[in-house]
């Protein structure tokens, strides 16, 4: 999966990119207030994606 389509399904549930680190983001849920860190690589591998969105509480992509 793309960076830029993991982000963006983050953004349509809820969560807010919280700062930039120096090899990963840092995004947060806006209701839950659970937090998780966001590799920055051109492509994120599946299970990657579904344990993000398990760790902010959201539905996988």
């Amino acid at each position: 999966m793309k960076r830029v389509v993991s982000m963006r399904h983050l953004s349509k549930h809820g969560c807010k990119l919280i700062r930039e680190g120096g090899r990963y983001s840092i995004w947060k849920n806006k209701y839950s207030g659970e937090m998780t860190t966001i590799p920055r690589h051109n492509e994120i591998k599946e299970f990657m994606a579904r344990k993000i969105c398990k760790d902010l509480g959201i539905v996988e992509p």
